[in-house]
């Protein structure tokens, strides 16, 4: 049977996608993101593969790996990397419930990555059904700390990279549908303003508010934005009486570069605005960062093969890179063939309309099961 002919049963893979949603694993939720990996890990042995555990750190979920049988198992194999945690908190299932209107699905998460990580799963568990083998051993990593850059499960991705021929990302695909085969560098840092408190009804004067600092350097901060480096603030906390003069406040921000050399210098610029002003202090602490991930030969010619088996299907699809990082910057930067947007197609991540359109996501589906068949 032909990869493009493999049924990719509709209703299994939203019935499985139905139950992986509707356990909201939010990142900062470790019990959530475990609850939600116990759900993968089973789904994983009644797939064929043998499941091992990794508790989290930082308080953080785990991660959990299944490894398929394989005559070549000690050989270099593909990694299938995915994460399982949403930006979604506990309870948007109250705003955004799954749901379906024709082949439109909806709900937190389906997109950005759950849709992905199901078919990843379904694709091993068709390619069995079709006594198809794949040329080499398959992995299945799913980890739960993407969403905030990764700091508990980056070693673990990195050390399972290693052991591989090549990475494959089920990340949503582009809008156009294009494959990802290159992501920009990303930098996060936590500032703090810290001020001097006072009454704020009888003594305003006397205080100096962290929080207006802070308002100024956001703005300061924002407006360093060019084409080649972003900044944006989107976290910020301060203050804990309204009768009182804020004495600290934090902000969180992202910053992001095309190249490597840009994030450099938006760093070097980010660090370079701590000091004292006006009687208030401002730190700037370096957060989790990713690196560039430029395409190498070999991601190349994985997206080659992709196209034949696009073709054959009666699809074009194109290539690039992208904005917006995931767990592929770390193998790719490491050399490692790596592939990226290969999950669900849809739109509205991180949106309260996040959704996937269906029989565009089992193509994909196909495609993915197509290559797991096909690289060696």
């Amino acid at each position: 049977m032909h990869c493009a002919d493999l049924p990719f049963a509709e209703d299994a893979f939203l019935e499985r996608l139905q139950r992986w949603t509707t356990c909201e694993s939010p990142t900062w939720d470790g019990l959530a993101v475990d609850r939600m990996l116990d759900i993968a890990a089973r789904d994983l042995v009644l797939a064929g593969a043998s499941v091992e555990r990794t508790a989290g750190r930082m308080g953080f979920g785990g991660a959990v790996r299944g490894r398929f049988p394989h005559p070549k198992a000690a050989e270099p194999g593909l990694l299938v990397l995915a994460h399982l945690d949403t930006v979604h908190p506990v309870g948007t299932l109250g705003t955004l419930p799954w749901r379906r209107d024709g082949d439109r699905c909806e709900g937190p998460g389906i997109l950005d990555m759950k849709g992905g990580a199901c078919l990843a799963v379904q694709a091993m568990e068709e390619l069995a059904a079709a006594g198809i083998a794949t040329p080499l051993p398959v992995t299945i990593l799913f980890t739960g700390d993407e969403e905030v850059g990764t700091p508990s499960t980056r070693d673990l991705i990195e050390a399972e990279a290693r052991r591989h021929r090549f990475v494959l990302v089920p990340e949503p695909a582009r809008l156009n549908g294009d494959l990802v085969t290159g992501r920009y560098a990303i930098a996060r840092f936590v500032v703090t303003t810290t001020g001097r408190p006072s009454h704020a009804g009888a003594r305003l004067a006397e205080g100096r508010s962290a929080i207006r600092a802070m308002a100024d350097r956001i703005i300061a901060i924002e407006e360093m934005t060019t084409e080649d480096c972003t900044f944006s603030v989107g976290v910020v906390r301060g203050g804990q009486w309204v009768n009182c003069v804020a004495t600290t406040c934090v902000a969180e921000v992202l910053s992001m570069a095309k190249r490597q050399e840009d994030l450099d210098r938006g760093v070097a610029a980010m660090l370079a605005m701590a000091g004292s002003r006006n009687g208030v202090s401002f730190d700037v602490t370096r957060g989790v960062t990713r690196p560039v991930w430029e395409p190498n030969a070999g991601t190349l010619a994985m997206v080659v093969t992709v196209q034949r088996l696009a073709s054959e299907m009666g699809l074009t699809i194109g290539h690039g890179s992208a904005g917006g990082g995931s767990d592929g910057n770390f193998t790719g930067a490491l050399g490692i063939p790596t592939l990226d947007g290969l999950g669900a197609v849809g739109d509205g991540l991180h949106r309260l309309d996040e959704h996937i359109a269906i029989a565009a996501t089992l193509q994909r589906g196909r495609l993915l099961a197509g290559l797991l068949a096909t690289l060696m």
